[in-house]
């Protein structure tokens, strides 16, 4: 037992300390994305109206997707800004686009599947759907496209970090592997055989 506390807490202490750090990030994100979420619904349009009707299909475009892709786009430039400086500390290895393309690639993934939650538990066809006696938009703790905004969010976070860790972010794990690389061949050149260790 004290092997595996050993190799979950210490040996992987450094990847406690991101999840901990995106966790965080990821809070202050929803926060950003639940506020124009009913900033869009405060003066926008009623968000089960129509926007697009799709032809050929009972579906149709809502201005509750409308409103839940404005907010994934603000909440998304929030996040990433955050991640990059804060909990990965890829700033000085990748530059900003460079990053922020993989990162916005795994976030519009993430919003599609928070799209398909968000409407079925707002279609009311859905044996997903929010029950309205209790969610009835009579404040906002009771609005059910709140509910369904955060659920999603909730959801979709942990497939969000693993894949921003391994891919998005990877840059930092190169960079520091190249230096390694280059100490060791530095230090073999030198005569002092030397190993660097990289976490």
């Amino acid at each position: 037992m004290r092997r595996l506390t050993d190799y979950l807490l210490v040996r992987h202490r450094h990847n406690w300390i991101q999840l901990i750090r995106f966790g965080l990030v990821g809070g202050s994100g929803v926060l950003v994305n639940l506020l124009v979420v009913i900033a869009c619904n405060r003066v926008g349009a009623d968000e089960h109206g129509v926007v697009v009707d799709l032809p050929f299909s009972p579906f149709n475009v809502r201005w509750y997707h409308v409103y839940s892709t404005l907010a994934f786009l603000v909440a998304n430039v929030w996040n990433f800004q955050l991640n990059r400086s804060w909990t990965f500390k890829s700033a000085p290895h990748s530059g900003w686009w460079r990053e922020y393309g993989p990162f916005l690639a795994v976030g519009l993934v993430g919003q599609a599947v928070n799209l398909l939650i968000v409407t079925l538990l707002l279609n009311p066809q859905s044996p997903l759907a929010l029950p309205v006696s209790v969610f009835d938009s009579s404040s906002g703790f009771r609005t059910p496209l709140y509910w369904a905004q955060l659920i999603g969010i909730v959801l979709v976070t942990p497939l969000s970090f693993v894949v921003n860790k391994v891919w998005t972010f990877a840059s930092v794990r190169r960079a520091r592997h190249a230096a390694a690389s280059d100490d060791d061949s530095t230090g073999a050149a030198g005569g002092g055989g030397g190993r660097v260790e990289v976490s």
